[in-house]
């Protein structure tokens, strides 16, 4: 990759502590290897940054052009830079300041290790799918996974699922997630589905507490739409694109889910694979 000149930052929702360190000594590296950082104006309130610095933007528009992102923070954060940049060729280098932080590159005390490469150009770029869910609010995309959920108040939910003109499924439960390979590790895990190394064209279906011994996840192939359907006779669902909210799915309603391939990248250190990164994070869980 050609050297950035200028990145685009992110951190975690809390204000100050480590990704505010984190921040300030990224501007450094950035200034120092001649490369605009810019920081949007919820980063410079978040860290009450009121001081100018040098080669940094103050305020910048966080959907302006910009060569690299780099988010500081856990998945939460990663993956909402790899929504706001999908399918704009804009590379997402990810430090982890949170908890598990799986689609992170490298841990917290090697940012400067990092960041100094990667401000030169050498990086790694993965593209990443992203599954689009079309709702009469418009297109939702979600890099992790799309789910569907009874609402804490409500009885169970009764969804159906299929595939073109064939109905799959049809299951009492307290929800449905469908997952990208990257996703596959997250909310797919905890109800029991399998998990997808990255490269794999496909997505998986997985259910959240069935009310049946039956349903299983099933993996879809990238080119097939799936559609979902809310069987209640009165009941709404949320809809939540990687654990945000974004709208409902009324009795009787019906809505498609499309694999979108290559819309994210994400930027890595040299070398850095999947499998290490199963290993790293949940390796211990195995012991």
């Amino acid at each position: 990759m050609s050297a950035p000149r200028t990145i685009t930052v992110f951190t975690r929702h809390q204000p100050g502590g480590e990704p505010g360190r984190g921040l300030r000594r990224l501007a450094e590296l950035a200034h120092a290897a001649g490369v605009t950082l810019r920081v949007p104006p919820e980063e410079v309130a978040k860290h009450d940054l009121t001081e100018p610095m040098p080669g940094v933007e103050l305020g910048a528009d966080p959907d302006g052009p910009t060569d690299l992102a780099v988010a500081l923070g856990g998945d939460g954060t990663i993956l909402a830079a790899l929504r706001r940049y999908a399918g704009r060729k804009v590379p997402v280098f990810a430090i982890n300041f949170g908890e598990i932080g799986f689609l992170s590159t490298v841990e917290r005390d090697g940012l400067d290790g990092a960041i100094e490469p990667a401000l030169r150009g050498e990086f790694e770029v993965l593209p990443l799918p992203t599954l689009e869910v079309g709702t009469s609010s418009g297109p939702w995309q979600g890099v992790n996974d799309i789910s569907f959920h009874r609402r804490p108040d409500l009885r169970v939910a009764e969804l159906s699922y299929g595939v073109g003109d064939e109905q799959v499924g049809r299951v009492r439960c307290d929800g449905l997630v469908i997952s990208t390979p990257a996703g596959s590790t997250g909310y797919n895990l905890a109800n029991g589905g399998p998990v997808m190394a990255w490269g794999v064209e496909g997505f998986v279906v997985s259910f959240i507490a069935p009310h049946t011994l039956s349903a299983r996840a099933l993996v879809v192939a990238p080119d097939d739409v799936l559609q979902v359907t809310n069987r209640s006779a009165d009941e709404p669902v949320d809809v939540t694109t990687d654990g945000r909210t974004v709208c409902t799915l009324g009795p009787q309603e019906q809505v498609e889910v499309r694999f979108r391939h290559d819309m994210a990248l994400l930027a890595q250190v040299a070398g850095a694979s999947f499998y290490h990164r199963l290993r790293d994070k949940f390796g211990r869980l195995t012991r």
